[in-house]
């Protein structure tokens, strides 16, 4: 089963277009570390230095820790680190923002 988690995350002021010019090519690696560690997709919106992430991946979690320490994730990292307001420390342990609702399936 496929889980979708929400996170925000936060800029650094005048962050932003290093981070739209960073994020507009992923390196061959992590593309290839995420997809391996189960991520299905992620997705980000930015609205000024406001980052929101819409991921699919198989266990968030096992996710998280698998990529940890992982050879192509962690200069990635360390690079965002400089862009973000608050860096992600990877641990694993959040579970993302909360769902608080959703448009229920119409009929098929």
């Amino acid at each position: 089963m496929t889980e979708t988690i929400a996170l925000h995350t936060r800029l650094k002021a005048g962050a932003e277009e290093e981070y739209d010019r960073v994020h507009a090519v992923i390196p061959v690696e992590l593309d290839g570390a995420l997809r391996e560690a189960g991520v299905r997709s992620w997705r980000i919106w930015r609205d000024g230095t406001d980052l929101f992430h819409l991921v699919e991946v198989d266990d968030y979690r096992a996710m998280r820790h698998r990529l940890a320490d992982h050879p192509a994730n962690v200069p990635w990292q360390a690079r965002m680190a400089e862009l973000l307001d608050v860096p992600d420390d990877y641990s694993g342990d959040d579970r993302g923002i909360p769902l608080v609702w959703a448009l229920p399936l119409g009929p098929a």
